[in-house]
């Protein structure tokens, strides 16, 4: 006895081709996306010179010398000079940081809690105003590469965001990167960035 083909064995035999023809499609888009997502954060990886993720705050003194005096300060003290620049007058804390350099030299830098760490006005923001620099030289002479020296003003509670251009343009490799927060006018440093590395 043969089976008679029904309409409905009909209409399976054209929609299995294409639910087939579908997965297909549906398995390339896929993984075209994939390949394409891969592709684009490449291209953004290769677009970034450097990042920075937590900071340290500055500590004006990086070493003493000589006998104490009497009241227990010493003879000689060491300034905590970084790359040639001054440390600020007092200690300065730093809560948290993020910053990215771009190989052409934009920069966006996102501060939080930076303080005074010492001082009768201690926890306070200084009133003060601050620019980033980017040195990228282990060893003398060291090239700053600086965001507006005009700065931009801590919030009370010591919050920032620098979005700007380095100047000069800093190079196309930064092998040894130092990224400083400096006050206005004096340019003395605040807080140093830590390097993300990988």
């Amino acid at each position: 006895m043969t089976r008679v083909e029904t309409r409905e064995d009909k209409l399976k035999q054209r929609v299995k081709p294409l639910k087939n023809s579908i997965r297909r499609s549906l398995f390339a888009s896929i993984l075209m996306v994939l390949i394409g997502g891969s592709f684009a954060s490449s291209v953004i990886a290769d677009d970034t010179l450097v990042r920075f993720r937590g900071a340290i705050g500055d500590l004006p003194v990086a070493n003493v010398a000589g006998t104490p005096n009497p009241d227990g300060s010493f003879p000689d003290v060491i300034r905590n000079i970084v790359r040639g620049v001054d440390p600020a007058g007092q200690i300065w804390v730093i809560s948290d940081f993020r910053a990215d350099v771009k190989v052409d030299g934009r920069i966006n830098v996102d501060g939080r809690g930076l303080l005074l760490g010492g001082g009768n006005t201690i926890g306070t923001n200084g009133n003060a105003s601050v620019f980033a620099t980017l040195i990228c030289e282990e060893t003398p002479p060291f090239t700053q590469f600086s965001t507006n020296i005009t700065g931009v003003p801590l919030e009370a509670n010591g919050d920032f965001r620098i979005d700007d251009v380095l100047m000069p343009a800093p190079p196309a490799e930064c092998g040894s990167p130092v990224l400083l927060i400096r006050v206005t006018p004096s340019g003395a440093w605040f807080a140093a960035g830590i390097p993300k590395l990988d």
